[in-house]
């Protein structure tokens, strides 16, 4: 069988990845599985408009998340808003994916929380046009507020509850305490040997 050149079924997931951890891996690997993906793309945001905090350099994200998806070939790091100046915006980056695989099919993997607030992206519905939904759902979660964006197909992956988080990894480091529990072993290797999130 040949490789198939159109119709390849992309996932794009997003994120500042400050640090991936075990539930960015259940989720990518669910994602995999749910929407029969030809390979999903870890998108490490360059500047995430959205986030007040200060966040590690992206050369440091990259390098974890390539610690973390090591091992699994449909799993592909996409360095476009690394390589991109100004914010992360994810319409410019679906726009650029698409004009450079215009044959593909592309699945945006989102959280809950992102899915409510999708009205408040860039040109989210023109972002619509272009993706399928699929989004990770949360026990509980209202649906969004708004009935335009509820009214959008979208593909629910029922990711069991995990207590972990980006905020609780970066806590723990802080203190000393150990994280090998809640990251892929490469990426807790790395956040140790780089001394990442320690005070001072």
């Amino acid at each position: 069988m040949g490789t198939r050149l159109s119709g390849r079924r992309i996932g794009l997931f997003g994120g500042t990845f400050d640090p991936p951890h075990n539930a960015h891996l259940a989720l990518a690997r669910l994602a995999l599985a749910e929407l029969a993906l030809d390979e999903l793309r870890w998108i490490p945001a360059g500047q995430p408009y959205q986030k007040a905090r200060a966040i590690t350099p992206a050369a440091q994200r990259e390098a974890m998340v390539r610690e973390a998806i090591a091992g699994e070939p449909r799993f592909v790091l996409e360095r476009c808003e690394l390589e991109r100046s100004g914010p992360s915006y994810t319409i410019d980056t679906v726009r650029e994916l698409q004009a450079r695989e215009p044959g593909a099919r592309w699945f945006l993997l989102i959280g809950q929380d992102q899915y409510a607030g999708l009205p408040s992206w860039r040109d989210w519905r023109e972002l619509l046009a272009r993706v399928s939904l699929a989004v990770a759902q949360r026990p509980g979660a209202a649906a969004p507020a708004d009935a335009e964006l509820r009214a959008v197909p979208v593909a629910a992956l029922a990711l069991p509850p995990m207590e972990v988080s980006a905020t609780v990894i970066r806590a723990r480091a802080a203190a000393g305490a150990p994280i090998t529990d809640l990251v892929p072993p490469g990426v807790a290797s790395y956040i140790d040997r780089h001394h990442l999130y320690r005070p001072g």
